[in-house]
């Protein structure tokens, strides 16, 4: 009896293509969660698609290049306030993206502070809704 073979080519093809449909998917739910805080929060601004989704790309990857670093580098201090301090660097990095996109605009660091809230539980009920348990799209 023989054995399927198991990692061929075809496997590998399967799974880049489910992962960059899923890394599309998230990206593109990121933007909606973006275009949906202006009609949650008036001290935030987007003006069009184009917009959501540059800033959306980038604060993907300030969260996955600069986001663990400041983790790491402030490690005593979220310990001492229980990890509440993890809420102002997404705070921070939401206000420094809001800085570098244009047309997309955060009035102050508190606007900013809420917004990411609201922004990362918007974002989560969408990827609940919209992708399956094992992340597929």
């Amino acid at each position: 009896m023989a054995l399927p073979e198991l990692g061929g080519a075809a496997d590998s093809y399967a799974f880049t293509k489910d992962t960059d449909m899923r890394l599309l998917l998230t990206w593109l739910i990121n933007a909606a969660a973006l275009m949906a805080l202006p009609y949650l929060m008036h001290s935030v601004t987007v003006t069009n698609i184009g917009t959501a989704l540059v800033a959306a790309l980038i604060l993907g990857l300030v969260n996955t290049i600069i986001r663990p670093v400041l983790v790491v580098l402030t490690l005593p201090v979220t310990l001492v306030s229980l990890g509440l301090f993890i809420l102002v660097i997404n705070a921070l990095l939401f206000w420094l993206v809001a800085h570098l996109v244009e047309g997309f605009h955060v009035a102050g660091f508190w606007s900013a502070f809420l917004a990411a809230i609201l922004y990362s539980v918007i974002s989560w009920a969408l990827s609940t809704l919209l992708l399956n348990k094992d992340g597929n799209p």
